[in-house]
């Protein structure tokens, strides 16, 4: 089920206690962009399709990535992403983000997606997996 933009933003904005509903939509464009860039195939196409459909083309039409970030290059990109971050709000920024794109996922999905990414994902998602 795709999630209407207004509860997307309500839940990045309720997890990232963002002030604004401007700050949580900086916040996953930003991240969706990045996710995008690392994510290929039916997993994104899946993905998107759980998204509302301003964040589902930002994340259909990424930017491009030479590799994949492990996830401190992950956060600190979005950091470098965002006017004013540092490492620590981008890592709030992602984690809100990417838990609501879980929570939209789905568990199938998530393990999907989470077998795209290098590990240590899953602590962004918010899903952490038994070692």
């Amino acid at each position: 089920m795709t999630l209407r933009r207004e509860a997307f933003l309500d839940h990045v904005g309720k997890r990232g206690a963002y002030g604004t509903t401007e700050e949580a939509d900086r916040a996953a464009r930003v991240v969706l962009a990045l996710l995008g860039a690392h994510l290929v195939g039916e997993v994104r196409a899946q993905l998107a399709a759980r998204l509302p459909e301003d964040y589902a083309l930002i994340l259909l039409n990424p930017l491009t990535s030479a590799e994949p970030l492990p996830p401190e290059r992950f956060v600190r990109a979005t950091a470098a992403w965002i006017e004013g971050a540092t490492e620590q709000t981008a890592t709030w920024d992602v984690s809100a983000v990417l838990s609501t794109a879980a929570d939209a996922a789905g568990e199938d999905l998530l393990g999907q997606i989470l077998l795209q990414l290098p590990a240590g994902y899953d602590l962004l998602f918010g899903r952490p997996q038994p070692t």
